[in-house]
């Protein structure tokens, strides 16, 4: 089957990385398990084992025709030819269990999509998923981090998030030029840490780490003046890598509470 790169494919073929991952996810008979592109079906096949029965996205159209066609689906397997990004994980969750969803994801969909899934997590109990070294070094950075940024505070504000463990170049096929990770992602059905609104919260997380060399009080003009900062309890000095997520999570619920009540007025 060729590679399209359009789809960023890269497929996984080590059998000692795909055993770690399926025995991270650890599926069992009766739960609800998704596979988002799953390709030529390296982790499809024993993820199906363990759990009997599976529901896989995949875009390619002659990648999904070939994985129906395959004995081992025997009508335990099913296939949605969609777009990832496109799917309504809430529908196709149904009256059923939460989704367990997993995936080793294309690096160039990876950020949007999890968002996505964020936004319809009342439908989700997990998410594992192999991404590109440098997005998990990202989504897991402690505070005062080089890596530490606004997907790691907009990530913490929904889910949990922890590394299970790194996966060199020669575990894919073709070979990518980077590093991959494997990564657990618990979503939260509210919010980990007050931050009122959620534009509210993005924005001005991206305000912030736009000049993450500014204090807060340049950074964040025109958003919060350096008093709303300080009424938080946070120093209008500081730089915005050394702000735990939920501090960041006050400043939004500030600029929330002062948005509203200017709204209110008019």
């Amino acid at each position: 089957m060729p590679v399209r790169k359009r789809f960023g494919q890269h497929f996984l073929h080590d059998p000692g990385v795909i055993r770690r991952i399926v025995d991270g996810v650890a599926p069992t008979p009766g739960e609800r398990i998704v596979e988002i592109g799953p390709g030529r079906g390296a982790l499809t096949w024993e993820l199906l084992r363990r759990a009997r029965t599976l529901d896989v996205i995949e875009i390619d159209r002659d990648l999904a025709r070939s994985l129906e066609e395959d004995a081992r689906a025997a009508g335990a397997l099913h296939v949605h030819v969609e777009n990832a990004l496109e799917t309504d994980f809430v529908q196709l969750r149904a009256e059923g269990p939460p989704l367990r969803v997993v995936g080793n994801l294309p690096y160039n969909i990876s950020t949007p999509l999890l968002f996505r899934l964020l936004s319809q997590r009342s439908a989700i109990a997990d998410m594992h998923f192999m991404l590109q070294k440098e997005v998990v070094d990202r989504m897991t950075a402690p505070p005062s981090s080089k890596a530490y940024g606004r997907l790691t505070v907009m990530l913490a504000a929904l889910a949990e998030v922890e590394r299970l463990f790194d996966v060199g170049p020669g575990a894919f096929q073709p070979r990518p030029k980077v590093w991959s990770a494997v990564v657990r992602l618990l979503p939260t059905p509210r919010p980990r840490f007050e931050y009122g609104d959620d534009g509210v919260l993005r924005t001005l997380v991206t305000a912030a780490f736009s000049q993450r060399r500014k204090i807060l009080s340049n950074g964040l003009k025109g958003l919060l003046t350096p008093e709303e900062i300080e009424s938080c309890g946070i120093d209008s000095q500081l730089r915005p890598e050394v702000l735990t997520p939920a501090q960041f999570g006050l400043l939004a619920a500030q600029r929330s509470r002062l948005y509203s009540k200017s709204h209110d007025r008019v």
